[in-house]
């Protein structure tokens, strides 16, 4: 699925770019009914950066058009750090969107990024006092946290899980952005521009995703009978608030550099290129950068490197109607779903 723009937005209306991008700044020379009309085809198509207030407006109108004999439901989104990227808060939104759709409620429920031991789950998730019907899991990568979680009686689905719960039950729907062919044909291209000595950067224990990527790396390079060097890979156990010190000391400690690195994510590949200016002396050619998931807010990365383009939208709307199946059909055996991402 192509990343829509605002330029599909207005060829699907019939009007111009810049009218668009008005209504978007929230500039004169739109009428509010235009305006609508914009940001409803925005969420049709599945545009990602619809401003939150419109969010807020388009949920509220389709609330209304409702039948009030519907009941309201309620689903839980078990979620830690959403603001850390605009990348989760892009999932989140159409996600809520297209549960409204159907007059369901998304609950917001925070747990922590590391699990403590004075920690437990909030009550109304644990209670079976019926209040919530099915939660969504996103952007939890704590172990324990994710065991206890796996442990609730309620429909759940989850976005990406840690490689320890992957290979035990899951008592849910998995959904995993592709990443083993993704970065496997990444990697390719690398290759077939003439580079030999290449090395891979990320967490391949914080993720299932982060592990399917390396291991796409891996069947590549081997694919090539290119040595995988373990001194230009970093893929142990890092803190999740210490990345940026820990990718800067193993970059300072190279005694000598791959001429490319495929990096786990755009997020990893910005560390790598901010070391890279604010130590020239330190690399001692042009060193090639690779990402994942297209995040434009790394913008010293953000559209010069190869990375792989996530839907978001199509995620958030993908895991809201798994949810509402899984809701329906509890019995169902739990499924396994890739989305795969473009090159770009």
């Amino acid at each position: 699925m192509e990343k829509i723009t605002m330029q599909d937005i207005a060829d699907a209306l019939g009007i111009s770019r810049v009218t668009v991008s008005k209504a978007f700044n929230n500039q004169s020379g739109v009428s509010d009914s235009l305006r609508d009309t914009i940001f409803e085809k925005a969420r049709e198509l599945g545009y990602a950066k619809i401003p939150y207030i419109e969010i807020e407006k388009l949920e509220k109108t389709q609330t209304k058009a409702q039948h009030h004999s519907q009941p309201t439901n309620t689903v839980a989104l078990i979620v830690s750090r959403p603001d850390s990227a605009v990348f989760w808060t892009s999932i989140i939104h159409r996600m809520a969107q297209e549960l409204a759709s159907y007059n369901i409620n998304l609950m917001y429920t925070y747990v922590p990024s590391v699990y403590t031991p004075d920690f437990s789950l909030p009550p109304i998730l644990k209670n079976g006092s019926g209040m919530i019907d099915g939660c969504v899991i996103l952007n939890v990568y704590d172990s324990t946290i994710l065991g206890m979680v796996n442990e609730l009686s309620l429909p759940k689905v989850f976005l990406d899980t840690v490689p320890s719960l992957y290979r035990q039950q899951l008592n849910g729907d998995l959904l995993l952005i592709e990443g083993y062919r993704t970065v496997y044909d990444i990697t390719e291209s690398l290759v077939q521009s003439g580079h030999t000595r290449i090395g891979f950067l990320g967490d391949i224990y914080y993720a299932q995703t982060n592990l399917e990527r390396y291991r796409g790396y891996c069947a590549c390079m081997q694919a090539h009978r290119l040595e995988i060097q373990s001194k230009y890979c970093l893929t142990g156990s890092i803190g999740i608030f210490s990345y940026g010190k820990e990718l800067h000391d193993f970059l300072s400690r190279l005694d000598d550099w791959p001429t490319a690195f495929v990096c786990v994510s755009d997020f990893m590949a910005h560390f790598v290129k901010q070391y890279m200016d604010e130590n020239p002396q330190h690399v001692p050619y042009p060193v090639v950068l690779t990402g994942f998931d297209n995040s434009e807010e790394y913008t010293n990365v953000a559209g010069t490197i190869t990375t792989a383009n996530v839907p978001t939208a199509l995620l958030g709307k993908r895991l809201a109607l798994q949810l509402l199946f899984r809701t329906q059909h509890p019995d169902a055996p739990f499924e396994l779903t890739f989305v795969r991402p473009t090159i770009i």
